[in-house]
């Protein structure tokens, strides 16, 4: 087969939609099917992958620099793809380059398949624009709507577009256990990080924007900090435009910044439970890269997190709670036991999450479209 991915977020850039467009890619490509990929380009170096990519100019969108706006060129990106040949086109986002991509399908009579990655609609309440949430909910129906397929990560949010648009499909909440191992853990990091491994690293991963909750973060690791003194050191790693505010409230954090997937694949290893209040998650790879990784998640007890963190391998938690984020952080600080039994539950659940089936899924899904396609008219837009 030959398989078409347009997404407006890639790599070098990390997050839950550039790893899956990427592990999309590379199990299409090591299972000897044909791939491209139409994505923004960065600045600087990006990995290559042996399969062709049309690299488009983008610009940082100016409140979250590393955003990347693009203006694609119909034409070029038209050009690519029939060169191409694609059997498949797999729009993994809604932006700028996803709608190209999608047009390009549609007009071109060849099976769309579209991803819903981000559940835009709720982020609406964290930007101060909630009454707008109908509208995006309108959008998105009418962008995903034509589809041959949608996937998405989050069994609530696959009923939701079932409801609305009727051809979701749950994929892409699996992960690679080999790169997210309990192996990774490094005493030279914990020195670095903690002094030693007599104090107990709680991190946070993610991007550092208000949909993630980090007003409830800062307030319960200001809490825990009280009470727990030098017993634990508090650890962030991601960029984002509160970076700075989550600095300013909390001058005892070790903010890492951006990681690459090989440091970050360490540093979860190397700590020892981590810590989401996002409640706006369709999936929460972060959760199943830290279970993988061997340590215990306190998670907000919404969306797709709860669909991989429960409490034989961890802590749910009122969303907005955190005096309740507090006293888990307290109690699995204190209890070592109970940690270290959670992260080896953790493990497990994340091993029954390992990328290797979903990746056959995938191709089986394409190849099925591929065959019903033949000789059959698309939808129109």
């Amino acid at each position: 087969m030959r398989i078409g991915l347009v997404t407006d977020t890639y790599v070098p850039q990390v997050n839950g939609v550039t790893t899956i467009v990427r592990r999309s890619a590379l199990a299409l490509s090591g299972a000897n099917h044909d791939v491209a990929v139409v994505a923004p380009r960065y600045p600087g170096p990006a990995p290559g992958g042996g399969f062709p990519e049309l690299r488009v100019r983008s610009l940082p969108f100016p409140p979250y620099p590393a955003i990347r706006l693009s203006l694609p060129p119909r034409g070029a990106v038209a050009r690519f793809l029939d060169a191409f040949e694609p059997d498949v086109v797999h729009v993994h986002t809604e932006g700028t380059l996803g709608s190209v991509g999608r047009r390009y399908a549609l007009k071109r009579r060849i099976p769309l398949v579209t991803s819903f990655h981000t559940d835009f609609p709720r982020y609406t309440a964290h930007y101060g624009v909630a009454p707008l949430a109908p509208a995006v909910w309108k959008w998105l129906t009418w962008f995903h709507g034509p589809a041959a397929m949608t996937l998405t990560p989050g069994a609530a949010l696959r009923d939701e577009l079932e409801w609305r648009v009727g051809h979701a499909t749950l994929w892409g909440r699996c992960i690679d256990t080999r790169e997210f191992h309990p192996s990774r853990r490094n005493a030279g990091w914990r020195r670095w990080l903690a002094g030693g491994d007599d104090t107990v690293v709680v991190l946070h991963v993610g991007r550092l924007a208000p949909e993630k909750g980090l007003d409830v973060l800062i307030e319960s690791w200001k809490a825990a900090r009280e009470q727990l003194g030098q017993r634990a050191t508090f650890v962030v790693a991601g960029e984002g435009p509160l970076k700075s505010h989550i600095m300013q409230q909390l001058p005892f954090v070790r903010a890492l910044g951006f990681l690459p997937r090989h440091q970050l694949a360490t540093l979860y290893a190397s700590a020892d439970l981590c810590v989401l209040p996002s409640h706006t998650e369709t999936c929460g790879l972060v959760a199943l890269e830290a279970m993988a990784s061997g340590i215990p998640v306190i998670a907000a007890d919404a969306g797709g997190l709860r669909e991989s963190v429960n409490e034989q391998n961890g802590i749910l938690v009122a969303p907005n709670d955190a005096f309740g984020f507090a006293m888990a952080i307290e109690n699995l600080v204190r209890d070592s036991a109970r940690r270290f039994a959670l992260a080896a539950a953790a493990r497990e659940r994340a091993l029954e999450r390992d990328s290797a089936r979903e990746d056959a899924e995938l191709i089986e899904l394409y190849a099925r479209l591929v065959t019903a396609s033949e000789g059959a008219p698309a939808c129109a837009a």
